[in-house]
C-alpha cells in the first residue's frame, strides 16, 4: 500500500515539503514504517528516533500497526466547541488576534461566577541555552485536526479533577507573531473562584504543553531554531 505521511515543524524543514509518499507492506507496524522512511529519506534518519508518530489523530506506539488509508503524521516532541462536552467550551487554532471579551462570552451563564485565564504572548528576550538571545517573532505550525481534538480531551480531563468548573476555553495562535503578541489563551470558568478554576487553568496551559501539536520556530536577527519539548506523550495520552 501507499502511505501519505504528514510532516511537521522539523521534519518538515530537513524533507523540505510537509508531506512524503511510501510504500508499506500491508498491514506494517510503525516501527516498520519508520525504517522504511529512513530509506527512503535519508534526511529525515537522524530525526527518527527522537519523533512522535500519530495514526488517525492519536498517538502511536512502535508496536500499532498501519492499514491502508490510516493517518499517519510524523513530528518532534511538542513544545470551536462540541455537543459532546457537558459544559460550554471553546477551541481553536487561529492565525487572527483574538478577542478575548468574546472568547469569555462562550463561557458565561448564570451559573457562572468566576472566569480565570492565562495568557501567553512572545517575549524578546529568551536566556535559554541554544536558543537566540533575542526574538524578533516567532513562527508557529500546529497539525490542526489532532491539536483541536486535544484540547477537547484537555476539557475532558479538567472535568475530571475539577467537577465544578464549568466551561473551558483553549486557543492556540499560528503564524508569524512578533513581540508582544498573544500566543496561548486558556481560561477555565466556575460558580466562584474557589472551586478549582485557577489550578484547572493551570493544569490546561500544562497539559496544552504536552500533549498538544503544536510547534514553534523562533527567529533571531541571525538565526532560527525550531523549540522542541521534552515531554513524550504514549497511547496512555490518548
Amino acid at each position: 500500500m501507499q502511505a501519505e505521511i504528514r510532516l511537521f515543524a522539523t521534519l518538515k524543514d530537513r524533507a523540505g515539503r510537509d508531506r512524503i509518499l511510501v510504500d508499506l507492506p500491508e498491514p506494517t507496524t510503525v516501527q516498520e514504517m519508520l525504517g522504511i522512511v529512513a530509506a527512503s529519506y535519508p534526511d529525515l534518519e537522524e530525526a527518527l528516533p527522537s519523533a512522535l508518530i500519530a495514526v488517525n489523530r492519536a498517538f502511536a506506539s512502535l508496536q500499532a500497526v498501519i492499514h491502508a488509508n490510516d493517518e499517519i503524521a510524523i513530528f518532534p516532541p511538542v513544545s470551536g466547541g462540541s455537543d459532546e462536552f457537558p459544559h460550554p467550551t471553546y477551541f481553536a487554532i487561529t492565525p487572527n488576534e483574538l478577542d478575548i471579551s468574546e472568547i469569555h462570552a462562550h463561557l458565561t451563564g448564570p451559573d457562572v461566577g468566576a472566569i480565570i485565564s492565562f495568557t501567553g504572548s512572545v517575549r524578546g528576550q529568551t536566556q535559554r541555552e541554544g536558543y537566540p538571545s533575542e526574538t524578533i517573532y516567532l513562527e508557529y505550525e500546529a497539525y490542526s485536526g489532532m491539536a483541536e481534538l486535544k484540547m477537547g480531551q484537555i476539557a475532558k480531563e479538567i472535568w475530571e479533577r475539577w467537577p465544578l468548573v464549568k466551561g473551558v476555553a483553549i486557543v492556540q495562535r499560528i503564524g508569524k507573531l512578533g513581540v508582544g503578541d498573544i500566543t496561548t489563551f486558556v481560561a477555565c470558568a466556575s460558580g466562584h473562584r474557589d472551586q478549582g478554576v485557577f489550578d484547572a487553568a493551570r493544569y490546561g496551559i500544562d497539559r496544552l504543553k504536552e500533549i498538544v501539536p503544536v510547534w514553534k520556530k523562533e527567529i533571531s536577527a541571525d538565526s532560527n531554531v525550531w523549540v522542541e519539548g521534552k515531554y513524550r506523550p504514549t497511547e496512555k495520552d490518548n
